[in-house]
């Protein structure tokens, strides 16, 4: 489950993890943003605040996250992560090898920081 909010003013997608992650997740989150998408060009930034990495709840959740962020990479300029959990903050090195935006890892805590990351 991931909770999530489009700041339409900003061009900046909020999610946050709350537990598993469903291909439904990524279903609705698509639903939100590619209309913005359509209009505005991209996004701004992905702001991502999540304590732990939840996992995902099936292996066609994880299919569908794949997929997402393969439809979507493209189209967003930069991804912030707000965590102290080590597997996401190692996550951009990974990331960076198959993803286009640029991304940066924050401390818990740092979410305004993040955001004005984003934004510049």
């Amino acid at each position: 489950m991931i909770g999530f909010e489009l700041l339409s003013d900003a061009g900046v997608l909020v999610v946050e993890p709350k537990g598993a992650l469903s291909a439904e997740d990524f279903r609705e989150i698509s639903g939100e943003i590619d209309p913005y998408i359509r209009e505005k060009g991209k996004l701004t930034g992905l702001l991502i605040e999540a304590a732990s990495f939840p996992g995902w709840d099936s292996f066609g959740a994880l299919i569908e996250h794949f997929r997402f962020v393969h439809d979507h990479h493209r189209n967003i300029d930069r991804v912030a992560i707000v965590t102290d959990d080590a597997f996401l903050k190692i996550a951009p090195t990974i990331a960076q090898h198959f993803a286009h935006p640029e991304i940066r890892v924050f401390a818990s805590g740092e979410r305004v920081k993040a955001l004005e990351w984003l934004q510049t």
